[in-house]
């Protein structure tokens, strides 16, 4: 399976440059596939940004993805509790 996420650069350095996927995750993403400024939105696989999208896209993408991990933390938790760990 592949995962692609949404991140905003925070600066860049030649092609490459520092992504905030938020929850204080970031990371060194390379970025000579597209060109970029400070402040846009990029899809980052494999530590490649492979598209732009705009902030309010991204922001649904980062929003559903949180719900998502969060939901899957609930039912480990309820899992561990039903057997008595």
């Amino acid at each position: 399976m592949c995962l692609a996420v949404p991140g905003k650069i925070i600066s860049l350095d030649g092609d490459n440059g520092k992504v905030d996927f938020g929850s204080g995750v970031v990371r060194e993403v390379n970025l000579a596939m597209l060109e970029v400024s400070v402040g846009e939105y990029v899809i980052v696989h494999a530590g490649f940004a492979i598209q732009k999208l705009d902030e309010k896209e991204a922001e649904e993408t980062l929003k559903t993805m949180r719900e998502f991990l969060d939901a899957a933390k609930r039912s480990v938790n309820e899992q561990s509790e039903q057997k008595g760990d």
